[in-house]
């Protein structure tokens, strides 16, 4: 039977992080390895401003290599437990998702960053509700992502239930099979979700060792090459009916003198070998 690979690939740029890239160079590279979208991240954007770029120079490489960029890697407090740290973190996030927007971003990472042990999912959803409200007043969707190792919103069943709790139409999440892994996410949750709830699915692979308790991000490896069931995931991402984009998210700090173009091909290839249905 011929496969088919009903998704879209994009890179996201902390799989380049080693070859210290700004973010132009990182759109070109994703571009020249064939990437349809791209996840930047807050500090690369930031970083190139500060250094002398402009937005339009960003905008102009999007518009050029016609790559789509699909969500932002941003880190604010939006669920902290202290009032004023999540108000702090709310200008930022405003901030952030203003100039997003001058750029055609679609969505921002929403991960349970900051002191968040001693909040209860109910007032994550509360939170949560008024992020993506602020963000969809601005035109940039705030999507929900869970840590494995994060003291809470660790799991699918606990986004789930924030997405649930939050009340907000047609809210979504970001997933990832490195911290469904770590947190012990049963693979079986994705079956109840609808394709539509999810806003990018961040892709991975894990080694059988180290264990989960000692496993860290710069441990994943590219898809296919460890133990995580690569299609099998494919396989219930298209039964729900999910065709949006699969990002590939990576932290490996050596890649043995390959160049970043080689990296990047190599990775496009691993994933959609593994997701392949």
């Amino acid at each position: 039977m011929r496969e088919m690979f009903p998704f879209k690939i994009a890179l996201n740029t902390s799989t380049l992080f080693p070859f210290k890239l700004n973010v132009i160079e990182q759109i070109r590279v994703a571009r020249e390895a064939g990437y349809e979208g791209i996840e930047l991240w807050m500090q690369d954007i930031e970083a190139y401003l500060e250094g002398g770029g402009t937005i339009q120079d960003i905008k102009s490489a999007l518009e050029e290599t016609n790559i789509e960029f699909i969500n932002a890697i941003a880190f604010f407090k939006w669920t902290d437990v202290d009032a004023e740290t999540r108000s702090a973190a709310f200008d930022q996030a405003e901030k952030e998702m203003q100039l997003l927007y001058s750029l055609g971003c679609k969505y921002i990472a929403a991960p349970p960053f900051g002191d968040v042990s001693d909040t209860s999912l109910d007032e994550m959803a509360r939170h949560f509700e008024q992020l993506v409200h602020n963000g969809r007043q601005i035109g940039v969707e705030p999507i929900l992502e869970f840590w494995g190792k994060a003291k809470k919103l660790s799991t699918l069943d606990e986004a789930r239930y924030v997405l649930n709790k939050s009340n907000i139409p047609d809210g979504k999440m970001l997933l990832d099979p490195f911290h469904m892994y770590v947190g012990g996410s049963n693979l079986a949750g994705l079956k109840s979700l609808k394709g539509d709830q999810i806003g990018v699915f961040h892709l991975n692979d894990y080694p059988n060792s180290p264990g989960k308790e000692e496993i860290t991000d710069q441990d994943r490896v590219f898809p296919g090459e460890g133990v995580s069931p690569t299609h099998h995931i494919a396989e219930i991402l298209n039964e729900i009916q999910y065709d949006g984009y699969l990002s590939l998210e990576l932290f490996i700090e050596d890649f043995k003198g390959k160049s970043a173009v080689e990296v990047a091909e190599y990775g496009l290839n691993s994933v959609r070998n593994s997701y392949s249905i």
